[in-house]
């Protein structure tokens, strides 16, 4: 299986990357683009027994590593066999 995880910062939280991409965008004449949040894309290959197994072992992963639940959010996808879940 396959586990894709993203991390991004709460809205609450101040992204000084964001701000800076952002800033870099407009320069580039991307005027259009209103914000920018810059955050972490985790992709990883599991074994589980289930999907529901692969579910909760990554549910573990981002709340004991992957995602610091203070300040960031987190979403995952689990792939099996060529399927793509949410």
């Amino acid at each position: 299986m396959i586990a894709r995880v993203i991390v991004t910062p709460k809205p609450v939280v101040n992204d000084p990357q964001g701000i800076t991409v952002k800033q870099g965008l407009a320069t580039l004449g991307f005027s259009e683009v209103s914000d920018v949040r810059v955050g972490k894309y985790i992709e990883m290959r599991l074994e589980a027994g289930s999907e529901h197994e692969a579910r909760e072992r990554v549910e573990a992963m981002c709340k004991q590593l992957l995602a610091n639940h203070v300040i960031e959010d987190y979403r995952f996808d689990i792939e099996t066999d060529g399927h793509k879940r949410r």
